[in-house]
């Protein structure tokens, strides 16, 4: 078993990245409401600022992916968390909805690639079955920067306002910053790329033909896409206008969607590696939380029991099944070298994030069919209506999986190289 130093050495550092990304995804779904009163943004425009983030965020996947392939994760993810340090500062300083959408531009930009960057260091200093356990432990660490954008930045929103919130997280980036550079090793020499800059280049066409990529990558991107598009805007507004819950209360049921993340994480990754180790196909666990994930879309739907209890545990299994994205990205990435494995990583997240960019707007888009309510909000069936279509499509996706993937092929291990 890989040394509690490369967990020390590898994994935390570029987690803290994670923790940026988690907080200022969730941090939205909670001052979400506020914004909207205070800037006067209807449903579009509310998701248009959200979806801003998520569109720099996918612009820079291709690049930064290319980036830690050719220069190394240290120096990429360095410069990045003092980017997205800069993102935060403008969000802090912004008067406006359109300063508020540049920032979270450049937020984008510079947490881009966090869990991928994870991803690759692992995939090159782990070997193959610890890959998806120590990506998820890592990403368990992140979920503490989405669970602290919940109830405790609700509780802090009176006495340092929004602007402070975002003026903490700047801080913390920069110190991300730092700790990367002195503590992540660089990639190993034996991986160092050898062809020409074009050779690189093509190298994301041939990912993207390769019939793995074809046949399971609509699904991963709707698994993890749809953890993106509600809990990092939707979540919030849908426990205002459908559940009708305000204040302390809604912060808390969003905690419980943060503590899935968390729990799903760590219990989705370790038992991926589990399993991997035992001979079992790595997206079994993938596969599990796609299913989980339907599931619980309609459930919510449905409502059965509309009590405050049910829907934290419905939006606590949302976050929790959701969470097993990572592992489904270590399970295609195995199906390719090393030493293109931030490029893989990057081109599942670049077509994520283009999913979550238009879902995010197209969810925005269905609830503005419905005349606002009294108090603001948007109608429940609305809400019935937007997650019953991306219910639909994520079933759709699994089946085009389900017809079309071809078996993985039996891995070939790799002893663990001490960084």
């Amino acid at each position: 078993m890989p040394s509690p130093a490369t967990f020390l050495r590898l994994t935390l550092p570029l987690a803290g990245v994670n923790v940026l990304n988690q907080g200022s995804r969730a941090l939205l779904a909670t001052i979400g409401p506020a914004l909207a009163l205070e800037f006067g943004l209807s449903a579009t425009e509310l998701g248009l600022l959200a979806a801003t983030f998520f569109a720099s965020y996918a612009l820079a996947q291709l690049p930064a992916g290319l980036g830690m392939d050719l220069f190394g994760v240290r120096r990429v993810q360095a410069t990045l968390a003092l980017v997205a340090a800069a993102g935060f500062m403008l969000c802090a300083l912004s008067t406006s909805a359109i300063g508020l959408a540049v920032g979270r531009f450049v937020t984008g930009l510079g947490v881009a690639v966090g869990m991928i960057a994870m991803l690759t260091v692992h995939t090159q200093w782990l070997p193959r079955d610890r890959v998806a356990g120590r990506t998820g432990l890592g990403v368990f660490v992140a979920s503490f920067g989405g669970m602290a954008a919940t109830l405790p930045a609700q509780q802090l929103l009176p006495f340092v306002g929004w602007r402070g919130l975002f003026w903490a997280m700047a801080g913390l980036g920069v110190l991300v910053s730092g700790w990367i550079f002195l503590s992540v090793p660089d990639r190993p020499a034996s991986i160092a790329p050898k062809r020409s800059l074009r050779a690189e280049v093509v190298e994301y066409w041939r990912i993207a033909r390769h019939p793995a990529f074809i046949a399971i990558a609509p699904a991963i991107t709707l698994l993890s896409g749809l953890n993106f598009t509600y809990g990092g805007l939707w979540a919030g507004p849908w426990l205002r206008d459908v559940g009708g819950y305000e204040g302390t209360l809604r912060a808390t049921l969003l905690l419980c969607f943060a503590l899935g993340m968390t729990l799903g994480s760590l219990c989705t990754g370790q038992a991926a590696s589990f399993l991997t180790r035992r001979g079992y196909d790595a997206m079994v666990v993938p596969s599990i939380g796609m299913a989980g994930l339907w599931l619980t879309q309609v459930l919510l739907i449905l409502n059965p029991w509309p009590n405050a209890m049910a829907i934290g545990a419905w939006w606590f299994l949302f976050a929790f099944v959701s969470s097993s994205g990572p592992a489904a990205y270590a399970a295609l990435s195995h199906r390719f070298p090393p030493e293109i494995a931030g490029r893989v990583g990057t081109l599942i997240n670049f077509s994520m994030l283009l999913v979550v960019f238009f879902l995010q707007n197209a969810i925005g888009w269905v609830l503005d069919f419905w005349p606002r309510t009294a108090l603001g909000g948007w109608s429940a069936a609305g809400y019935g209506w937007a997650m019953g279509i991306t219910a639909a499509a994520q079933a759709a996706a699994v089946a085009w999986m389900l017809l079309r993937r071809p078996r993985e092929p039996t891995p070939s291990r790799r002893a663990p190289i001490s960084p």
